[in-house]
């Protein structure tokens, strides 16, 4: 049976999560999860994405995040995969870390609460799960986007959007007395905890009403094929690493054609690698071919001489 295709647009909004392989821990400790968290900091520098809510758990994660251009497949390909080849590297395992495909839901973000839902959903997950006492307050939970809301915005990480939320629960400024309100409101959510129906959030392939659903489904009729989501967005990685390069190559006073004049470890070159690198989520092989370095193998080697 072929898979389902990802739906992917720019703006889209998706409640994404994954489970260990068997359920086995995903996390055996903070230098783990801390790790896990680097490197979601790297995927949303070469992505865009912004995050709306966060939070890991010992064996699965979930995340609310935001996609300005359509590349969750491909920043999700990137951002997983880097962790399981660290992970494993570190603990001496191999083979699969997660549970096959992760689940993404999309979510309405316009305003109508869908996106509280999703995020209060999350940041209460420590709660459901009891790795806190009734008497702990939810900030208690340190691998959690949630403590963030509560600092003042130049101690949050600069992939954590808050207004939305802030938005949605008509808190008009991120001040001191905003996010107190804030954090008094999530509380009592979780004192009703038990009598929330979450079905739809679990169940579903989307969040949001019927004239949002029906929106979904229209752009999916037009968009017919395979392949048309994964040529769309190797598109516009393609486009973001031509841009990359034009810029560097107008710097260096070279054209297209000094690519392949020059020697393949040539500086301007590695100083393009290491740009492609960090802001797109090109593998170092597609590096490699675009920029005429020679193999993988070269390039990964140039790449570790030019971070040292």
């Amino acid at each position: 049976m072929a898979r389902k295709l990802r739906v992917e647009y720019e703006g889209a909004i998706y409640h994404v999560m994954n489970r260990g392989d068997r359920r086995k821990l995903i996390f055996l400790d903070d230098e783990d999860r801390g790790a896990f968290l680097a490197i979601l900091d790297a995927a949303c520098a070469k992505t865009g994405w912004q995050v709306h809510a966060l939070c890991l758990m010992p064996n699965h994660f979930h995340l609310v995040v935001e996609t300005p251009e359509p590349n969750l497949v491909a920043g999700m390909k990137w951002w997983l995969g880097t962790y399981t080849g660290r992970f494993n590297r570190r603990h001496q395992f191999f083979g699969h870390l997660f549970s096959g495909r992760y689940k993404a839901l999309i979510v309405d973000g316009s305003g109508t609460g869908y996106l509280k839902t999703v995020c209060d959903y999350v940041h209460l997950n420590p709660a459901r799960a009891k790795l806190l006492t009734p008497e702990q307050p939810l900030s208690d939970y340190r691998w959690s986007s949630w403590p963030e809301y509560l600092k003042s915005p130049g101690q949050r990480p600069a992939w954590l959007r808050v207004d939305r939320l802030l938005g949605e629960y008509r808190i008009a400024q991120d001040s001191a007395a905003g996010r107190r309100h804030l954090a008094a409101q999530v509380e009592q959510r979780r004192a009703v905890e038990a009598d929330a129906d979450y079905r739809p959030l679990r169940r579903g392939w989307c969040l949001g009403n019927e004239a949002f659903r029906k929106e979904l489904l229209g752009q999916m009729a037009e968009r017919v094929g395979p392949e048309h989501y994964g040529e769309e967005r190797h598109a516009s990685v393609a486009e973001q690493a031509d841009q990359i390069i034009a810029a560097g190559l107008k710097r260096a006073r070279w054209t297209e054609t000094d690519l392949g004049r020059q020697r393949k470890g040539h500086p301007v070159k590695v100083r393009l690698a290491q740009q492609l690198r960090n802001h797109t989520t090109l593998t170092v092989g597609q590096i490699a071919e675009r920029l005429q370095m020679g193999s993988r193998g070269y390039a990964v080697r140039l790449l570790w001489l030019a971070g040292r």
